[in-house]
């Protein structure tokens, strides 16, 4: 087991988390639906993010291991939560891809990687995973 990082209270429900290895730091706030400011990310925000982050990942190492190019990619991330209990409902993520070149074999190899990326495997089944790949 290796210890990643710390993280600690700064009062008003704001947390800051530090990352050991690269020294970064990520501050995040309660929502505003949640007693918050919402003066950064939440919690949950961070949670759908990294889905997203996840999968460009997977992606591209997906393109490496296969020789793909794969260029530009942006995505828009949705969170949906739900009230009771109070958990993330849904997760919605738009990937837009940079290339309408891919074959339909390519395709597959990327999407496959990215709908299998350790942060949706490790999402409860109860949190629906909302993908839509686009190329243009």
């Amino acid at each position: 087991m290796t210890k990643i990082s710390e993280i600690s209270y700064k009062g008003n429900l704001r947390v800051s988390s530090k990352h050991l290895q690269s020294g970064m730091q990520v501050i995040t706030d309660a929502p505003t639906d949640n007693h918050g400011k919402g003066e950064a990310f939440s919690p949950t925000d961070l949670v759908s993010t990294a889905l997203g982050n996840c999968m460009i990942t997977l992606m591209g190492i997906a393109a490496n291991t296969h020789n793909i190019y794969l260029g530009k990619i942006d995505a828009e991330v949705y969170k949906i939560m739900d009230i009771n209990p109070r958990r993330i409902k849904e997760i919605k993520i738009d990937l837009k891809i940079e290339n309408k070149n891919f074959t339909d074999k390519q395709k597959k190899i990327l999407e496959t990687a990215a709908l299998n990326c350790p942060v949706a495997k490790s999402l409860s089944e109860n949190t629906f995973q909302n993908i839509s790949f686009y190329y243009y």
